[in-house]
C-alpha cells in the first residue's frame, strides 16, 4: 500500500528502501494475495479510486520486475473487464486459489454460478 500511495510519506520511504535492497540483492519480493486484496479495498475505501484504476495499479505494480504475486491473482488481474464482472477481484481470487487446490468452492454469491467448480447455496434451508 505504501509503494502504491506514497503515504504516509515516512512509510513509503522506508518500504521503498527495503524493495530496492532486496531488488539490489537480486531477491524476489513476493506479494500475497490477501495483501493485493486488501490493497484492492483500501484504494478505493480510503482513497477513492474507481475499482477499475485500483485494478489497473494491481496489475501494473506487480508486473514491476522483481516483485511477483501468485499465478492465480496474475490470471486474475490480466481478465478483461474485471472491474465491471461479477463475481469480482476478491471472489475470483477466492476461486482460484481453491481451484487450484483442487477443491470446489462453497458460497452463497450467486454470481459465483458461472465459475467452474462452485457450488452456490441457498439461503433458504
Amino acid at each position: 500500500m505504501r509503494l502504491l500511495t506514497q503515504e504516509p510519506p515516512r512509510l513509503y520511504e522506508r518500504a521503498a528502501r527495503f524493495v530496492e535492497a532486496k531488488l539490489a540483492a537480486e531477491a524476489f519480493v513476493y506479494v500475497s494475495d490477501l495483501v493485493l486484496a486488501e490493497t484492492y479495498f483500501a484504494l478505493q475505501s480510503y482513497y477513492g479510486m474507481s475499482k477499475a484504476d485500483a485494478l489497473s495499479i494491481l496489475l501494473a505494480f506487480i508486473g514491476t520486475p522483481g516483485l511477483s504475486a501468485s499465478a492465480v491473482a496474475s490470471a486474475v488481474l490480466a481478465q478483461p473487464k474485471l472491474a465491471t464482472t461479477q463475481p469480482g477481484f476478491v471472489d475470483r481470487l477466492i476461486h482460484g486459489e481453491a481451484k487450484a487446490a483442487g477443491r470446489i468452492l462453497v458460497t452463497f454469491e450467486k454470481a459465483a454460478r458461472k465459475l467452474p467448480s462452485t457450488l452456490v447455496l441457498s439461503a433458504a434451508d
